[in-house]
């Protein structure tokens, strides 16, 4: 069986750049403060659009790198918290958008480890000869569901996509090789947006009560992302014989530099081999992760071969690890 391998990526951040300054403006709050408990300097809001143009000019610059247009993809998978619409599928939206006309897909929702869960999908898709040319997206416009009134959430979130194409590859020293993932239902009540689905319907109480924006009792999802992330990371170095030497990139979603911190120091990493961009563009929840495997990547900071753990934790409670070779050379200047 082959095994399923990146074979190009993509990202998109908006243009409009909101340092800390701009919640100094209005809200009780200090860059400084910020700063310490996050790690976030400034981060990126789109003005218009929907979750769907955030993915699009990502995707275009995926296929673009690999050479393909989109008429070559056969299967679209969306990982996102924020869909355009409850239906139909924002996969559906780019598919039309782009011009996939050949792909079916659908929307996964796992919040923070959608991508990490979704590329378990797609990897097996692609392993089974369901799919061939299958295009990965994790984005979110996280400024849609954000209470900016609400100074404990409005200062984490930003809005970006990323894209992977996955396709099945014969060379067994690359591509997904293992996975981790774990789910507790418990902790659903933590992090949430209260109304907006068929157990709480829109109406004018819930929109007066601000129930359409993400609640979230931050020390409790702090404590509980630390454990578990670094949990499975563990778990999945282990079940394959690595130690941190062997690892060329943690790549981990970008909540809180703390957390990020505390897992690279349980695996004994050094912060010279983590990827981090929180600082630069804040919670992008899907997007974290594809995000900063198309940056390290075009900067040439990823090579044929290096070996990279991708670990998340999200609202669910979900969390897991992926461990993956990577397929690509370096781009030629």
């Amino acid at each position: 069986m082959p095994r399923a391998a990146i074979t190009a990526v993509g990202h998109y951040v908006p243009e409009d750049v909101y340092p800390n300054s701009y919640f100094e403006s209005y809200l009780d709050t200090s860059d400084e403060w910020i700063r310490e408990r996050t790690g976030i300097r400034e981060r990126r809001f789109a003005r218009n659009g929907a979750t769907s143009d955030l993915i699009v000019p990502a995707a275009r610059m995926c296929l673009e790198q690999r050479g393909i247009t989109p008429a070559d993809i056969d299967c679209i998978i969306v990982a996102t918290v924020t869909p355009d619409y409850f239906f139909p599928s924002t996969a559906a939206v780019v598919q039309r958008k782009l011009g996939a006309v050949n792909a079916w897909g659908f929307d996964l929702s796992a919040a923070c480890s959608g991508f990490i869960f979704a590329l378990v999908t797609a990897a097996k898709l692609v392993e089974s000869g369901a799919a061939k040319r299958l295009l990965l997206c994790g984005a979110d416009k996280m400024s849609a569901i954000t209470d900016f009134q609400d100074r404990s959430t409005a200062v984490l979130f930003g809005d970006a996509g990323g894209v992977v194409l996955l396709e099945p590859s014969e060379d067994e020293q690359v591509g997904v090789l293992d996975y981790v993932l774990y789910m507790n239902g418990e902790g659903g009540k933590y992090l949430y947006m209260p109304a907006g689905g068929s157990a709480k319907p829109p109406s004018l109480e819930t929109v007066k009560n601000r129930e359409h924006y993400v609640h979230q009792e931050g020390r409790t999802v702090f404590k509980e992302a630390v454990v578990r992330m670094a949990e499975v990371t563990l778990e999945i170095m282990q079940r394959n014989g690595l130690r941190a030497e062997d690892i060329a990139w943690l790549v981990p979603h970008q909540a809180n530099l703390r957390i990020i911190t505390a897992t690279a120091e349980r695996m004994g990493l050094s912060m010279e081999k983590v990827m981090v961009n929180i600082d630069r563009y804040g919670n992008t929840t899907a997007a974290t992760i594809p995000l900063c495997l198309s940056e390290w990547y075009a900067a040439g900071r990823l090579d044929y071969g290096d070996r990279l753990i991708l670990v998340s934790f999200g609202a669910g409670y979900t969390w897991g690890a992926v461990y993956v070779r990577w397929s690509l050379p370096k781009p030629k200047d």
